[in-house]
């Protein structure tokens, strides 16, 4: 049983952090900036429900993906690190600018942010996928797979609801708050990428080296 819930409270903290919601709030504020609080809202909703189901799908079958492609996890992380970095550069220089939409284009933009950039790679992103392969690994039958998964969904729900209250945040920060923000996010970005890289890097290192 404690271990379930070791399980469970570790699950919960690395998801929290790697998904970041809070660091995936100003991306999706300033490209949903103009959509009504309803598309917004369905926005959220989607990219949140594809980014659960992309990770418990590598986390069911990501061991045998990664062994049929002949991919190692740490080999995964140096790219995920890269994808970030580039990720928090763009934040940190806010280059990610509102879209000007005409009405007809309002629905095809709202399917294509809520599965890029939002449900991938910033939720379901390299480190969440890493994570859940690797604890899956490690959550040792079922039990504690539906533990992980259990702390997954919650990680997913706060996710969500973070997004939604993005409205009255965009209204309380204003452009100039919303730029500071990203830009503060870009950096928190860019510093977990290197942590990623180096924490994916090592291990080969020291394997060509031995």
């Amino acid at each position: 049983m404690n271990e379930l819930i070791t399980l469970g409270i570790l699950a919960f903290t690395s998801f929290f952090t790697l998904i970041n919601p809070l660091g995936v709030m100003p991306i999706f504020m300033t490209m949903s900036a103009d959509l009504t609080p309803k598309d917004r809202a369905r926005t959220a909703k989607k990219a949140s429900l594809v980014g659960f189901i992309i990770i418990v799908a590598f986390a069911l079958s990501g061991q045998l993906l990664f062994k049929f492609f002949g991919i190692s996890v740490n080999s995964f992380r140096i790219v995920g690190g890269v994808i970030f970095f580039i990720m928090g550069m763009d934040m940190l220089q806010a280059r990610l600018t509102k879209v000007k939409l005409k009405d007809s284009e309002v629905k095809k933009y709202v399917n294509d942010i809520s599965i890029t950039p939002m449900a991938i790679p910033m939720i379901a992103g390299p480190g969440a996928i890493t994570n859940a392969i690797v604890l899956m690994e490690d959550a040792g039958g079922m039990t504690g797979a539906a533990v992980l998964i259990a702390a997954l969904a919650l990680v997913v729900l706060l996710t969500y609801f973070i997004l939604l209250s993005s409205s009255r945040i965009i209204k309380a920060l204003g452009e100039t708050g919303n730029n500071v923000l990203m830009r503060l996010m870009g950096l928190i970005v860019m510093v977990i990428a290197v942590e990623f890289f180096f924490s994916g890097l090592k291990p080969i290192l020291i394997e060509i080296l031995h």
